[in-house]
């Protein structure tokens, strides 16, 4: 049994513990012959109970009784690696129901070859833990400029427990007033116009203030996850998660940020993002609350 599929019957053994209900058939498929289903609960159990430390009300929240509700907005022309990566390790969350909404049903590419089938914005729950919007350029100046997507943003802030975005997603929340007077962070590209939104720009992996939760550039998306996944479930649940996707990164190059990378790649990247820094200004000027 690899990775993936030991997580999806963790997620479906214990929602099911949590709520007394049975572990679906498509779950019991999983099941390695040589361990019966009943071994496979117990160890589930264990798993969260050696989290939990014999604390009850952390093992209520590694495994809440009542689900999570997780939406993710999928657009079109979003940097498919900024809604992957948080994905993924939203998807090892214990009872957690994650929507990947647009403002219609339709397949959104995540990449060539790979498609993702939203929920329209009408059928997503008015409450939820997190809200969460990747980035891109084309696509994502796009959404700034979207009614229906800032009307489902303003409407779900109202009540949602966590306002979050990667990379340039920040400038989706920005256009939708909802970083106005908070700490933020966003893509090296885009991180001079957060105050423009009335934010005050960080430079840090990830940056939290208050309920709002913003990750810089693409790979900071498993940092946010993680700390995502500790306020929801907490810091022995997210150091589990973090272990499980063997978390540890020790990149060749130190050319993560604009100082690492140096004058010439960094200026060779900025002559060549020129235009959609112009176009994300643009937008902005367009879109900012007055």
């Amino acid at each position: 049994m690899n990775r993936r599929d030991f997580n999806r019957l963790v997620a479906a053994g214990t929602a099911g513990l949590a709520v007394g209900a049975a572990v679906p058939d498509e779950a019991q498929a999983l099941t390695m012959p040589e361990l019966p289903q009943d071994d496979m609960m117990k160890v589930m159990t264990r798993f969260v109970d050696d989290l939990a430390e014999g604390d009850p009300k952390a093992k209520e929240r590694i495994s809440p009784s009542v689900p999570r509700q997780i939406a993710m907005i999928a657009y079109p022309g979003m940097f498919p690696l900024d809604l992957l990566g948080p994905l993924s390790v939203f998807s090892d969350l214990l009872s957690t129901q994650i929507h990947l909404v647009w403002k219609q049903k339709q397949q959104v590419s995540a990449g060539r070859g790979v498609t993702l089938t939203t929920t329209p914005y009408s059928e997503c729950p008015q409450k939820l833990d997190v809200v969460f919007v990747p980035g891109g350029t084309v696509g994502t100046i796009a959404a700034m400029k979207d009614a229906e997507t800032m009307a489902f943003l303003r409407s779900r802030a109202e009540s949602t427990r966590y306002i979050t975005s990667v990379c340039t997603g920040s400038m989706v929340l920005g256009a939708a007033g909802l970083l106005k007077g908070y700490k933020a962070t966003s893509h090296w590209l885009t991180h001079e116009l957060l105050p423009q939104f009335g934010a005050t720009p960080v430079k840090s992996r990830v940056v939290e203030d208050r309920n709002r939760i913003t990750g810089a550039g693409v790979t900071a998306g498993l940092d946010f996850a993680l700390l995502i996944t500790a306020r929801l479930a907490g810091e022995n649940y997210a150091k589990a998660e973090q272990l499980n996707i063997e978390y540890d990164p020790d990149p060749p190059f130190k050319a993560g940020t604009v100082k690492g990378a140096g004058p010439l790649v960094a200026g060779a990247m900025s002559r060549m993002y020129a235009s959609s820094l112009e176009a994300f200004k643009g937008a902005v000027a367009a879109t900012k609350p007055a």
